[in-house]
């Protein structure tokens, strides 16, 4: 089969990219801007890469057009080929046909931390020789590619509840039907297609409605979101985490931390990755792999050697003494969260928190007031404001002086490397490319 990709640059699609190579079809696709790092896997696999949205690509006759939820109407390709008849699907929807169909699907869902435990439990997987299948929204450090292919019939999937396509409004991971599903937190995100959190509490019971009642759910016994999801109905056996009367994860002295089940200590591990939000992560992954059959002893030598996940607290370098880390957090409970997994790891050194606030729920300014709560941990705060129909400085008041925004880019990696000192941490929290200012900062901080 041919099929091309509409979208293909981003990671779900780049991932579905390289998932249909890996299965034998014939591969090819266009984005509006052909960027790496998908763009130089894609390459690699020998996909052809279309710049732009062209309707001349109509002549390339593929068997069918897969449409990322990237591409609305009014796109040149897709209305050219919704007035040939010609035949399309949505991503999920395809993936579901084509790669996911017989597996048992292990699906990671929450509107934080599902990279890092989609990760986290597709190397538990791997160690325990199980050899999974997985598609990440991120590039783990273990395996150095977002999605892979393989005969086992275990299959981890990243379950996001953003929208699936211009022709359905449903959440993407509605189509992947998982057999074992986490479910790790719930708060109000993507203002841009859902009106309130109940919305995405609907989509996510209509997930719930999807796993069979020999399935399991690990759910986080903290969030009442959760809590009201399940309370709608569920028909799957709940294991509870972040519970005394389920599973917990309590920090022992450095970055280790024990397991109990209803009080009783199961045993110990570590992991690299800092913060309670990644204990819990780590949490959730390994109840997840003990529903097929992994054992927790194996669970917590897996963990000790997780390398980590590209842009979650990565470090892209150290010059004068100074440590640059690129992190994903967008939304204001990642972001506190990370500030403080970060805190825990360097105790009193300084961390300058440098924040573009990029992902539409932070554009629209719907999450403003909670910004300056997010960032309080940080010594100094540097918010890029470019773009933004609000103001940061209003908004980052209540932190007084140590934060200051910048229209300009440049002003502002002037204004951090001016600040930064022997020993500070300089965390910059993005869920875009943030113009390269990773190596700006660290060039300036060279020639400073």
């Amino acid at each position: 089969m041919h099929i091309h990709i509409l979208g293909i640059c981003g990671t779900f699609m780049g991932g579905i990219a390289l998932l249909a190579r890996a299965a034998g079809h014939t591969v090819t696709g266009c984005d509006a801007n052909v960027y790496p790092p998908m763009s130089i896997q894609l390459k690699e696999q020998g996909v052809a890469l279309t710049e732009g949205y062209g309707a001349e690509q109509v002549a390339l006759a593929p068997d069918i057009f897969v449409v990322g939820n990237a591409i609305s109407r009014g796109n040149s390709l897709l209305e050219a080929i919704l007035d040939r008849n010609l035949p399309y699907v949505s991503g999920p929807q395809w993936l579901a046909d084509n790669i996911l169909c017989g597996k048992w699907v292990l699906g990671v869902a929450g509107t934080h931390g599902k990279t890092t435990t989609t990760s986290l439990l597709a190397w538990i997987l791997e160690y325990a020789g199980l050899n999974p299948g997985f598609l990440v929204g991120g590039v783990p450090e273990d395996f150095g590619v977002s999605a892979r292919l393989t005969d086992s019939p275990f299959f981890v999937i990243e379950a996001d509840e953003y929208d699936t396509a211009f022709c359905d409004k449903r959440s993407k991971f509605v189509h992947y039907r998982p057999r074992t599903a986490i479910l790790n937190n719930l708060e109000f995100d993507h203002a841009d297609i859902f009106a309130d959190l109940q919305a995405i509490e609907t989509q996510f019971h209509h997930l719930v409605r999807t796993l069979p009642s020999q399935g399991l759910i690990v759910a986080n016994a903290a969030e009442e979101s959760l809590r009201r999801v399940l309370g709608r109905g569920c028909w799957t056996p709940v294991e509870w985490f972040n519970s005394e009367e389920g599973w917990t994860a309590d920090a022992v002295e450095g970055d280790g931390f024990e397991v109990s089940c209803a009080t009783r200590v199961l045993g110990h591990t570590r992991l690299a990755l800092p913060g309670a939000h990644n204990r819990a992560n780590a949490l959730a992954a390994l109840v997840a792999a003990r529903h097929v059959g992994v054992p927790l002893e194996i669970g917590f030598s897996a963990l000790a050697e997780f390398k980590g996940v590209k842009r979650r607290l990565e470090v892209k370098g150290t010059v004068r003494g100074v440590t640059v880390y690129d992190d994903f957090a967008h939304h204001p409970t990642a972001i506190a969260a990370t500030v403080a997994g970060l805190r825990s790891r360097v105790g009193g050194q300084r961390i300058l928190a440098v924040l573009e606030p990029r992902s539409n729920t932070m554009k629209l300014g719907i999450m403003k007031a909670q910004l300056a709560g997010s960032l309080v941990d940080a010594d100094r705060v540097f918010c890029y404001a470019h773009g933004l129909d609000w103001n940061p400085s209003e908004a980052l008041a209540g932190l007084g002086d140590k934060a200051r925004s910048f229209e300009d880019l440049g002003q502002l990696v002037a204004a951090v490397v001016a600040a930064a000192d022997n020993g500070d941490h300089i965390l910059v929290m993005s869920n875009g490319g943030f113009g390269g200012v990773h190596a700006q900062l660290l060039k300036a901080l060279a020639g400073h």
